[in-house]
């Protein structure tokens, strides 16, 4: 599932510091369900080191760091409530937080930053059964999530569009000489901005009519690009977190990248301004028609 359709940003609206929302699920400030401590939330994932070890000297070579899944754990919960209605309540939150195959939105909102948002699926839920709760009251309650994906996201969805290299317009001409001059009607050149720390992995939608598309992220130095000439309106959808490149009919173009092409799960956008440029085959003329956009949201460690 292309995760930036998904509107994220809408499920953020009206929340306050102090709330946590899984899915349909609220927690914290103004709801039954408070909470005193947060763990995993901002502290660095685990990661795989690929350093290796000097043969004959102190130390290691420096190797990259890869992050690991992220677990989070929402600790010393305080779930209260009238006696009538405890039952519903408690029902509530383990409707809320079933075992489940897929990964929801969880979106935490600590202070003045609002919410960041992981994706993540429950891994345990526990609520202790003691004297108090005959009352409508538990203390120490629990649940903890695990996050494949162990980066932080802002919620809102970043675009970002260009078309191809084109000529100067005709009334981009020297009065006297003629010559060009002016911008181009478009330079296929595109600046995309991570506003966060950690790499970011965009959505990106080739658009026809173009042959043999490419997108070259001057930044990183890694291009996509594929053989394939794409009609007036068809789409060419490359998912860059899930690795994957299909038509509109679900048809995979993954064996028609360049050998100039870099694996689809290693584009990535950097922190920071990421310079992009649309290319196509040189040998077909520039269709106004054609262009390339991008999805993303901003990562945050």
């Amino acid at each position: 599932m292309d995760r930036t359709t998904i509107d994220v940003a809408g499920m953020a609206e009206g929340m306050v510091p102090g709330q946590i929302r899984y899915g349909e699920l609220l927690l914290g400030a103004g709801t039954p369900y408070q909470w005193r401590k947060l763990k995993g939330w901002e502290t660095l994932p685990p990661q795989d080191s690929g350093n290796v070890p000097r043969s004959g000297d102190h130390g290691a070579h420096l190797g990259r760091l890869l992050a690991q899944t992220r677990t989070i754990g929402l600790d010393e919960v305080i779930v209260r409530a009238e006696a009538y209605r405890f039952g519903a309540v408690v029902e509530a939150l383990n409707d809320g937080t079933p075992l489940a195959i897929d990964e929801q939105p969880l979106l935490v909102h600590l202070d003045d930053r609002g919410p960041l948002l992981a994706w993540a699926r429950v891994t345990n839920r526990d609520v202790p059964v003691e004297p108090a709760y005959a009352i409508g009251t538990v203390t120490g309650a629990a649940l903890e999530w695990e996050a494949t994906d162990p980066r932080r996201y802002t919620p809102a969805v970043q675009h970002a569009e260009t078309g191809l290299p084109e000529p100067c317009l005709p009334w981009h001409t020297h009065p006297d000489t003629g010559r060009p001059r002016g911008v181009p009607a478009s330079t296929g050149n595109v600046t995309a901005y991570n506003l966060g720390k950690a790499p970011t992995h965009p959505v990106v939608i080739f658009r026809g009519p173009v042959d043999t598309p490419a997108l070259i992220n001057r930044t990183t130095g890694r291009r996509l690009e594929y053989r394939v000439a794409l009609e007036p309106g068809e789409q060419l959808t490359v998912d860059t977190f899930a690795g994957t490149a299909t038509l509109p009919d679900g048809e995979s173009l993954l064996t028609d990248a360049s050998l100039a092409s870099w694996p689809e799960q290693t584009f990535t956008l950097d922190p920071g301004d990421n310079e992009l440029e649309f290319r196509a085959a040189p040998s077909v003329p520039a269709d106004p028609r054609a262009a390339v956009a991008l999805r993303w949201r901003s990562a945050h460690w």
